[in-house]
């Protein structure tokens, strides 16, 4: 039997009964910035043709779709949403082992329901030692969503395992299963993300690799925090357990006791610059760390420390607390609103404007 974590009062948990239809459900509840008002119909749904009824019956009725997975990548206005939203509730792991594979040597295929739990997955898959996946753990959200913005950190990404996704193509009226080429994965991008709202994903397969140790380790910060040389290999779970303290040093696990983890995780992306742009944004980068290792009275070094991780409070403008983790994502307390959130994001903190409501 698998355990389904505790929630707070107000708060959803994925995977608990609920009504398959219900109206004017409050969707905060169902985000991990806590935000947002009611849907004007809700439909939660346990399989993949479930998922393929709900949003067809919306389709023919010209009403506006909205597919909600694990709520980590949504900002819903106070407003709420004017439409039918399908939460995709679906559930399912099979994990099949083979000798040889296309990759060289033994692999083990995984299809995955896309409502399944992402970070419990990669838990899973440490557990039972297939790795490919293992840098990737505490990251927000379902299995469903991370083909579509092609998922990664610390040196990983879903494009290298993801052999196919099956998912509804809404254009077509038809279930479609894409290859890894037809899915199109770039750097945080994906069809799917470049055709917004066309395809509800399914189901994603995986394949992974039957091994106790990690994949090479790329990152330097990771490789840093294990102890071993980039391009070397870890056992899965001390790899796992790493990225876990990286992430939550930054406040990027969520934590429901702890309202400073509350996020939409890190949605910045590394620019991708040429020779002249490089030039640029170095001199850049110099010139603020000058700025920010400034040996002054209220430089920001004096607060924050020299690499930005003093745990010092500061408050912005909202009048709650910011600290310095807080500087990369938008963390929030309870009582902020959508607008807030996109202040955070455009003007930093301390913000020098509001934005309008």
């Amino acid at each position: 039997m698998q355990h389904q974590p505790s929630a707070p009062p107000g708060r959803h948990v994925p995977g608990a009964p609920a009504p398959r239809a219900r109206s004017r459900v409050r969707l905060a509840s169902y985000t991990t910035l806590g935000l947002g008002g009611p849907a004007r119909a809700f439909s939660e749904v346990a399989s993949a043709q479930d998922v393929v009824d709900a949003v067809r019956s919306a389709d023919t009725a010209g009403e506006p779709v909205l597919i909600l997975g694990g709520g980590s990548n949504l900002v819903v206005a106070d407003e709420g949403f004017d439409g039918t939203v399908v939460y995709v509730a679906t559930r399912g792991i099979e994990i099949r082992r083979r000798r040889h594979s296309t990759a060289g040597g033994a692999t083990a295929v995984l299809r995955v329901q896309a409502g399944e739990d992402w970070d419990a997955l990669v838990a899973r898959c440490v557990a039972e030692g297939l790795a490919g996946v293992e840098c990737l753990a505490g990251i927000p959200g379902l299995a469903g969503a991370t083909p579509i913005q092609n998922v990664g950190a610390y040196g990983q990404e879903v494009a290298e395992t993801i052999t196919t996704v099956r998912a509804f193509d809404r254009a077509a009226g038809e279930v479609v299963t894409l290859d890894g080429a037809a899915c199109g994965f770039g750097y945080r991008t994906s069809r799917f993300k470049r055709t917004p709202g066309r395809f509800a994903v399914l189901e994603v397969t995986f394949e992974l690799y039957p091994e106790r140790l990690s994949r090479p380790i790329r990152y330097p910060e990771l490789a840093s925090a294990l102890g071993v040389a980039a391009g070397q290999r870890a056992p899965l779970g001390e790899v796992r357990d790493a990225v876990l303290g990286l992430r939550r040093s930054k406040g990027m696990v969520l934590d429901p006791a702890d309202p400073d983890t509350r996020s939409a995780g890190s949605f910045f992306t590394n620019p991708v610059l040429g020779p002249a742009q490089l030039a640029a944004f170095e001199e850049a980068v110099r010139r603020g760390h000058k700025l920010f290792t400034a040996k002054e009275e209220n430089s920001c070094v004096s607060c924050h420390g020299d690499y930005g991780r003093k745990p010092v409070l500061r408050y912005d403008v909202w009048g709650t607390v910011a600290k310095p983790a807080n500087l990369v994502e938008p963390h929030l307390k309870g009582g902020a609103r959508p607008p807030d959130v996109y202040a955070r994001v455009r003007f930093g903190i301390p913000a020098p404007r509001r934005a309008k409501s």
